[in-house]
């Protein structure tokens, strides 16, 4: 009876364990990571500032480029790619943990900043780059904070049209082009 029973629990909590990530060498991904409790930490610019330096750093630590990224009111979206032999799950646990421990340490909290693990997904083709890419870009309009995706400053679009590469890396001009066409279709 009670092996039953550990059956029943073993098989149970199989079914319910989270699903490995997919990783794949060389791949660019769509990254999402959002608050705990859906609290707002970014709403301050420091915050999103510190953050920002916080990805800085791990650009200096580890290899891998941001094609485009947004910041919200609690949470992210980085395109990224993993260079050479980096792998994804490090690199976003170095920003998330690091990240973590200056916010709590900067408002004397402790416990959890992020909700769960980040959410990613390997982006297979070039109209899913560019969907992604756009749906990054208007995350801001899309919650009427503003009008324009490049009114928004913590937009990786509004640091291309600025011309700060210093996180970014820096499209092909055809890609752009098709870019700020369709976004002004939304603008």
């Amino acid at each position: 009876m009670q092996l039953d029973y550990y059956k029943t629990r073993k098989a149970g909590k199989e079914e319910g364990m989270r699903k490995p990530r997919k990783l794949k060498k060389y791949a660019t991904y769509h990254v999402m990571s959002r608050a705990n409790r859906k609290e707002m930490i970014f709403n301050n610019p420091d915050i999103k500032e510190m953050f920002l330096d916080i990805v800085r750093r791990a650009q200096k630590k580890y290899c891998f480029t941001i094609k485009n990224f947004c910041i919200m009111g609690n949470h992210f979206h980085l395109i990224i790619r993993p260079q050479k032999n980096e792998d994804l799950s490090r690199i976003m646990q170095w920003i998330l943990s690091v990240f973590a421990l200056k916010f709590n340490r900067l408002f004397n909290y402790s416990g959890h900043v992020w909700y769960d693990r980040f959410t990613s997904k390997i982006i297979n083709s070039f109209m899913q780059y560019l969907t992604t890419f756009i749906y990054i870009a208007m995350n801001p309009v899309k919650a009427e904070i503003t009008e324009t995706t490049t009114e928004y400053e913590y937009n990786g679009i509004s640091f291309l049209q600025k011309g700060v590469l210093d996180i970014l890396e820096r499209p092909p001009n055809c890609f752009l082009r098709q870019v700020w066409t369709i976004l002004h279709q939304y603008e």
